[in-house]
């Protein structure tokens, strides 16, 4: 643990006190979380961090805002891209500003803006 207080003293400080991470630098730290074994609060831990902060930087390298080294070991899981469903076309608006209820030889012109209630009343009504 001694190396790694010795390195942590290296890495900048900001006006406010707080660490300065450089970018590759987060990138190796996501990178070390994603080693078999490895856990976000015990790479957190070792680098003097809060395990959220590397989760932030892991949903950053996700994002990607971040790119990760290649470590050696490091292991990959196989990704799979799921084909986005295709989306309905929309049905075409009618620039009409009245309803047409038909039934038989009937037809009841209502305006567009007549409430949907009135519209089931009279189209129950024609039914009959």
């Amino acid at each position: 643990m001694g190396a790694i207080s010795e390195f942590l003293a290296s890495v900048p400080r900001r006006a406010d006190g707080k660490r300065n991470w450089p970018p590759e630098l987060k990138a190796r730290i996501v990178a070390e979380t994603l080693l078999e074994g490895e856990t976000v609060k015990a790479v957190a831990k070792r680098y003097e961090l809060i395990p959220s902060t590397v989760s932030d930087w892991r949903r950053m390298a996700r994002q990607g805002k971040l790119v990760l080294p290649n470590l050696d070991g490091m292991d990959f899981v196989p990704v799979e891209i799921e084909v986005p469903a295709p989306v309905a076309e929309p049905l075409p608006v009618t620039s009409s500003s009245t309803i047409d209820l038909i039934r038989g030889d009937v037809t009841v012109r209502l305006d567009a803006g007549t409430p949907a209630a009135r519209i089931a009343d009279i189209a129950r009504a024609l039914a009959t």
